[in-house]
């Protein structure tokens, strides 16, 4: 791989972050959330500060009987209740465990994981990257963005556009494609065509992948490898790195705080071969709206 192709590949592994999925819920309301199945996880807030996870019994206009994973019942009355919503996730050894809603993506790079019809995703990469991906369909997501540098003639500014499609999906493996197409550097356009497998749940997973760096007449292989691993109830660990043929690349890790409606990862990388050892952070933030 050339020069300038390695470093349209860096550049591009830097916006790749453009294929998020999250997922919002509504802001936290004094009136309850309809009753759902007895699978759903609901979460009551009182105003004396209490939390309690598990599921709706009975309401009416005075009051909401509770119950909480543990068990115990609770009698409420809708004078009393901050909030009482659906949540994302579930509950295991007592604890109630958020869903990752950015179980589409690592770091940088997009997982074998769909974005959900209708979802809207919105975030910033390094401060300078806004990037925006809606969910088309199930399995078809679309989104682009631009970097935020401004004294930018708009016919010299790059963006970028994401279109990802996934291809194959079972409980504990899924596979999609895409491609990060970069328009407008130095008049040129350059992106990454990829394919990616996940085996595992969204708490602890692999990554594989493999995809086409190019840049005008210039073309190169890359590979990517990369996990998450739950280790609290809202923080993952997080890991990716790229090889390319010659040998040149980049290692990182991390961690992902898992929120409500908002995520942040945070995180050091390091090119590989390039002579002298620069260390990054990273930090990226996600918000949805649906």
């Amino acid at each position: 791989m050339t020069k300038s192709l390695l470093t349209i590949t860096l550049f591009v592994l830097t916006v790749l972050a453009a294929a998020p999925a999250v997922s919002a819920q509504s802001p936290p309301s004094a009136q309850p959330a309809p009753s759902g199945r007895a699978s759903d996880v609901f979460e009551l807030v009182l105003k004396d500060g209490s939390r309690v996870y598990g599921t709706v019994e009975r309401e009416d206009d005075q009051e909401v009987v509770f119950k909480s994973h543990a068990g115990a019942t609770v009698t409420a009355r809708r004078s009393d209740i901050v909030s009482l919503r659906r949540v994302k996730g579930r509950i295991e050894a007592g604890q109630f465990l958020r869903t990752d809603m950015h179980r589409s993506r690592l770091l940088f790079a997009p997982t074998g994981r769909a974005l959900e019809k209708g979802q809207v995703s919105v975030g910033v990469f390094q401060f300078i990257a806004p990037f925006v991906q809606v969910g088309i369909t199930d399995r078809f997501s679309i989104g682009g963005g631009t970097p935020l540098f401004f004294g930018i003639e708009d016919f010299e500014r790059p963006f970028w556009v994401t279109p990802k499609m996934q291809v194959y999906n079972a409980p504990n493996t899924q596979a999609s494609v895409g491609v990060l197409h970069v328009f407008g550097i130095e008049g040129e356009s350059a992106g990454i065509g990829y394919g990616v497998t996940t085996f595992g749940t969204t708490d602890n997973a692999v990554t594989v992948g493999a995809g086409i760096a190019y840049a005008g007449d210039e073309k190169g292989g890359l590979f990517m490898v990369g996990g998450e691993r739950r280790v609290r109830q809202n923080l993952k660990l997080i890991s990716e790195n790229y090889i390319t043929k010659s040998g040149n690349g980049i290692v990182s890790g991390g961690v992902r705080f898992i929120g409500d409606r908002l995520s942040a990862d945070l995180a050091l990388a390091a090119p590989v071969g390039l002579g002298d050892l620069i260390v990054f952070p990273v930090v990226n933030f996600v918000y949805v709206f649906k």
